[in-house]
């Protein structure tokens, strides 16, 4: 495949080849979570409770890896398109270095604050040991996955999404067989317990990043990490953090409106806490293709807005936001017409279920109009507007939502509640419209 195929090929099948890796990648990586949560459960419940506490934490360290690596994979992207490789070279560089330096400050940053942090949320003696002997391995090997994470947005940046996919899945089923091995002691493996669970999570990470490391000395792509391009360049680093920093921000929001719809529900019946903890375990199937399709469209959206192919450039943001809003309907759909099912996959309790699907009904009318912004969001970041894509994040999950719900629930209940969602992202559609046009020219009319 030529270097310009992301500027070439017909739109659709170029997203559809772009996205399926990424769509396959995350249901991977949702697969390991589950199973490896079983393997920790099988220790005691406290190790189950221990992993669900550091988890925060763990996801907060993701975030910062993940949204600085968006930051990468846009400028990467953009260089290309612009026919500029010295300084796509140069960005990778730099953003792979600065990437380990993230990972040294995570390390101690976290280790040190997971004592604390455990004992805000528990007093059980037992659950802070297990959390710190966890998390103290899971993190010394920070540095190990945010070069990983590093090296994907790379390889995602030149559009070689299929050697991220393979990547993901290196890492996901070495950890996946490493875990009985090393928690239960399998053979001539030693009984390790839960720091068997986080070694092999760690061990996992370095199998991925090892095969990066191959494949990058292999298979030559268009950038080139070099010493001589780690001179350092303000101008340069910024235009990474800009994109960065708000995709990490974005990454970790979702976490932050759930704990305080939380602390609102509860009021009510600690049932609607239990509902909305179902809710996002099914909505996170529900967007994990749409968000793989965004995933794909970002490196192409960047390469063909730095090669100066505006009109490409609106193209790829319609096809994309149609696919979205084409899954976003199959899922509305879903959830109108079985949304007691739904629910009893998780517990059996009438009263819950049929409370469930009450929210259920109501907040899956925001579904299809969320595509908007889901798409918006991805098309600012791959265009390096990180600051835009976060003014839209912020809209979709805090400025709109919190405030909704807070002001319905007085009135409705938890009803309230769960209608603040579609409210939010109706009028969230209507700022990413604004913005899209203005930044991307699009016009929706």
């Amino acid at each position: 495949m030529n270097d310009t195929f992301m500027k070439e090929k017909p739109v659709f099948p170029l997203i559809m080849s772009m996205a399926l890796p990424m769509v396959i990648s995350m249901l991977v990586n949702s697969l390991y979570n589950i199973v490896d949560s079983f393997f920790v459960a099988q220790i005691s419940e406290n190790a189950m409770t221990a992993l669900s506490l550091v988890f925060p934490v763990q996801n907060f360290a993701n975030a910062i890896a993940i949204g600085f690596g968006i930051g990468i994979s846009s400028q990467i992207a953009i260089c290309l398109g612009a026919g500029n490789r010295e300084t796509a070279s140069k960005a990778a560089t730099h953003g792979l270095a600065l990437s380990g330096l993230h990972g040294v400050i995570l390390t101690i940053g976290c280790i040190l604050v997971m004592p604390g942090f455990l004992a805000l949320f528990t007093g059980d003696t037992d659950v802070i040991d297990l959390g710190i002997r966890y998390s103290t391995i899971v993190f010394l090997f920070a540095t190990i996955n945010t070069l990983n994470l590093a090296y994907e947005k790379i390889f995602q940046g030149v559009g070689k999404m299929k050697i991220t996919m393979i990547g993901l899945l290196v890492g996901c089923v070495s950890n996946i067989i490493l875990d009985p091995l090393l928690i239960f002691g399998l053979g001539p493996f030693p009984t390790l317990g839960i720091e068997g669970a986080a070694l092999a999570t760690g061990l996992g990470q370095v199998f991925n990043l090892v095969f990066y490391l191959i494949i990058y000395k292999m298979q030559p792509i268009q950038v080139k990490l070099s010493r001589r391009h780690l001179h350092p360049d303000m101008a340069l680093a910024a235009r990474l953090y800009s994109v960065g920093i708000p995709g990490a921000l974005n990454l970790a929001l979702p976490s932050v409106l759930v704990s305080a719809l939380n602390g609102l529900l509860a009021a009510y019946s600690q049932s609607y806490v239990v509902i909305l903890g179902i809710y996002y375990k099914l909505q996170t199937f529900l967007y994990l293709p749409a968000s793989g399709i965004v995933q794909g469209m970002r490196p192409v959206i960047g390469y063909n807005y730095g090669a100066g192919e505006h009109k490409r450039v609106k193209k790829i943001y319609f096809v994309t936001l149609g696919m979205s809003g084409v899954i976003m309907l199959i899922g509305t759909i879903i959830c109108l017409t079985i949304p007691g099912q739904l629910i009893g996959m998780f517990t059996t309790n009438p009263q819950t279920i049929a409370a469930g699907k009450t929210a259920l009904r109501i907040i899956c009318a925001g579904f299809l109009i969320s595509s908007v912004s889901v798409t918006a969001c991805g098309a600012l970041e791959g265009l390096g507007r990180g600051t835009a894509s976060l003014i839209v994040s912020l809209c979709r999950y805090l400025v709109i939502i919190l405030p909704a719900a807070f002001v319905l629930s007085h009135f409705f209940g938890a009803i309230g509640v769960w209608n603040a969602f579609w409210i939010a992202e109706a009028l969230t559609a209507g700022v990413s419209l604004l913005i899209s046009k203005r930044v991307i020219g699009v016009s929706h009319s």
